[in-house]
């Protein structure tokens, strides 16, 4: 025979389990807006029947409901769609950082500009057009010294300008290695956690978030996978386990970055020890990784074991903002050659510089400097071949000499000695600005640069592009994933109602039960009284 206080207790689960339902949406409003938070639900499920299966059951006309229960409070995630993201989070974070970095070098090498190298050169060359034109007059030699001291000064402030920034993105490298080396750290610490948690039936989603959004954060850096490792014990079928994180190569080869609670950590090396941007020459040669250890091991400094290091050329092309550091920044490739944006144009620039400064000497050597005479006119300096007119090596390096910045008159403009008059030398010097030079691919000085810039402009350019394409892409996506697990007040609203009105039915459901029970108590019996 059934209970008579059945109908109490199947209510009574309705009343907790719309009453979970109710706090649930409650957690759901209170967290809209946190970010990487995911709408968690709870699966309804009925209770088991009544009677049970049995050969001494009592038989009745059919299965009756015992109520309703919590089976689980799951978030609503759609992994796919996770793992879309995070492919897109990795080239979204290269082609990023990329623009970044190229914007940065325009924003030095502008062109063109009222005041850059380029028309530093335009400058230099008419300085000479007004020697050649009044070789005698000491002002036209005097402006075209400081037309050429504000050349080389030119090339000195684009040398430093971009080897500053060059430095800053070895800094960036160095705080991109410590931030992906902390959230390792932080994922192997919410897998413990989760571990403790899982096995005793619970379903930690709140913890799960918080991993999910760490986990999108390290593949803006680089690509990783993940595999769900399950904890045991009495674990829930909707519990999703601890992350086992591996990096895959452009080479096949899996490292492992966390396993459980274990978690590995990197340390970017260069050729002459590790990478902190405070030493250009010291480019990126290997990522080294440690072996995944515990954080006790870790902080005990007992983690001996080493991965196989990873090289510039292992990492999977255009993908992650570490590797597009690096390549900007500058790498040493598998046969030893310097690589990389900024060390590239830095070599040409120290290219032109260092045949402009070749070819200008050996040009400026034939000419003949003018005769300085004293106020009774007798000759002080006779005149003679001309000297070095720039010094140094290099965009950083180069200046006019001291000989020429100190005394005009040793310019060479003439084209034989003693020639007061004569500027055809200077005409000459000037004349270089059409030349093309074997030392720079047979071009001449102005149109080696504007390749070098024009190069830039494409770079940039093509940076932009697809750094656009794959924010919109990887926008699209998150709306996507938004349109799954994010919170809509609308919904909760609606759900709110729901549970609300399950739950007074419910309660209503109690006292009907209540009132049924005192009748059968407080009323049978009591006929003729």
């Amino acid at each position: 025979m059934r209970s008579t206080f059945m109908g109490l207790e199947a209510s009574k689960r309705g009343l907790f389990t719309q009453q979970t339902a109710l706090y649930t949406t409650g957690h759901n409003i209170s967290n809209a807006n946190t970010l990487g938070y995911s709408r968690q639900r709870v699966n309804m499920q009925a209770t088991p029947g009544f009677p049970t299966a049995g050969l001494n059951q009592p038989i009745y006309p059919g299965h009756l409901g015992t109520g309703v229960e919590a089976g689980s409070i799951q978030r609503i995630r759609d992994e796919f769609i996770d793992r879309q993201f995070r492919q897109e989070t990795n080239k979204f974070g290269y082609w990023e950082s990329r623009t970044k970095a190229i914007s940065q070098m325009e924003d030095i090498m502008s062109e063109p500009s009222e005041f850059g190298l380029d028309k530093a050169f335009e400058q230099f060359w008419k300085g000479l057009e007004d020697v050649g034109s009044k070789p005698a007059d000491a002002a036209s030699r005097k402006v075209a010294i400081r037309r050429a001291e504000h050349l080389a000064e030119s090339f000195n402030y684009m040398d430093t300008q971009l080897k500053m920034i060059q430095g800053n993105l070895g800094k960036e490298i160095d705080v991109s290695t410590t931030q992906i080396n902390t959230i390792l750290k932080q994922i192997a610490a919410l897998n413990k956690q989760i571990q403790e948690v899982e096995p005793n039936g619970h379903v930690p989603n709140d913890l799960y978030d918080v991993r999910d959004v760490l986990v999108d954060k390290l593949n803006e850096y680089i690509p990783v996978s993940i595999e769900r490792m399950p904890s045991g014990g009495k674990a829930s079928d909707v519990a999703e386990g601890s992350l086992k994180i591996t990096f895959k190569g452009a080479d096949g080869v899996v490292r492992d970055l966390v396993d459980g609670k274990d978690f590995a950590q990197f340390t970017v090396m260069g050729t002459n020890g590790q990478v902190t941007g405070d030493d250009i020459t010291n480019i990126f040669s290997e990522m080294q990784l440690t072996g995944v250890e515990s954080l006790e091991a870790h902080e005990a400094g007992t983690v001996n074991s080493t991965q196989q290091a990873i090289k510039q050329e292992d990492f999977e092309a255009s993908k992650g903002k570490l590797l597009s550091l690096i390549n900007s920044y500058g790498y040493q490739s598998a046969n030893g050659d310097i690589k990389g944006y900024y060390p590239e144009t830095l070599k040409k620039l120290d290219q032109l510089a260092d045949a402009f400064i070749k070819e200008f000497n050996a040009l400026h050597a034939q000419g003949y400097t003018l005769e300085e005479k004293d106020s009774a006119g007798n000759i002080i300096n006779p005149s003679a071949n001309g000297g070095q007119f720039f010094e140094g090596s290099g965009a950083g390096g180069i200046k006019v000499t001291d000989a020429i910045s100190n005394n005009p008159n040793l310019i060479a403009a003439a084209s034989g000695a003693a020639e007061e008059g004569d500027g055809k030398h200077a005409f000459e010097l000037a004349n270089m600005q059409h030349k093309l030079f074997a030392d720079i691919g047979n071009a001449t000085m102005q149109t080696f640069y504007q390749g070098v810039i024009g190069q830039i402009g494409v770079d940039g350019e093509e940076a932009l592009r697809l750094f656009s394409s794959f924010e919109s892409q990887r926008l699209m996506v998150s709306n996507s994933r938004d349109a799954m697990s994010a919170v809509s007040l609308d919904e909760e609203m609606t759900n709110m109602i729901t549970f609300q009105q399950a739950y007074n039915a419910n309660a209503r459901m109690i006292t009907v039960v209540d009132e049924t029970l005192d009748k059968i108590i407080n009323g049978m019996g009591r006929v003729g009284l």
